[in-house]
């Protein structure tokens, strides 16, 4: 949990989302570092564990948690959201992720998004046994279109982070290739 808050760069100025947090250590722990945490849980047992859970660490004020469906739930404020979902659940709110701000970032306990590489992967060191990844992506900005700038047209493909396509000055079309991070492309 420390390592994929490490990751996202987690401060007090975030909002993190959790969905389907179980005991809400995701939360708790993002709360412990003065960010403001909801998690939303299907289980009322879990919304009742962590929310005592959370009085017991002193993050109450902080963390705030809710019963709900994850698919449905209301992301669009979250900065940053930190999940340990399966890929099949990840597949499903990809979209969802997608339409988040550019830059939000999403981080992920063991389980990549599919058919979206992640932005870094790190991996804990000797002892850890199991759950041992995180995976760090950021938001992308659609840049996917034609643009017209100073060195020429630039007709780009996106793919998730990855855009790829032609600029055309002069009528000579060049090749080019880059990565966003948010809003930011290289």
């Amino acid at each position: 949990v420390e390592l994929m808050l490490d990751m996202a760069k987690v401060t007090a100025t975030d909002l993190v989302m959790d969905l389907g947090y179980g005991d809400g250590r995701n939360i708790i722990a993002a709360a412990r570092r003065g960010a403001r945490a909801i998690g939303v849980e299907y289980n009322p047992d879990m919304v009742t564990l962590s929310t005592r859970l959370a009085a017991e660490a002193g993050v109450a004020g902080r963390a705030t948690f809710v019963e709900g469906d994850m698919y449905t739930a209301d992301i669009s404020k979250a900065t940053v959201m930190a999940l340990f979902l399966l890929p099949a659940n990840l597949e499903k709110l990809r979209d969802t992720f997608l339409a988040l701000a550019p830059g939000t970032r999403l981080v992920m306990n063991t389980f990549d998004i599919p058919d979206w590489v992640s932005d870094a992967k790190e991996t804990l060191g000797e002892g850890c046994v199991s759950w041992c990844t995180a995976h760090l992506y950021y938001v992308p900005a659609p840049v996917e279109g034609r643009w017209t700038t100073s060195r020429g047209d630039l007709t780009l493909r996106q793919a998730f982070q990855m855009v790829a396509g032609t600029l055309t000055t002069n009528g000579v079309a060049t090749a080019v290739s880059g990565r966003l991070r948010g809003t930011e492309l290289t």
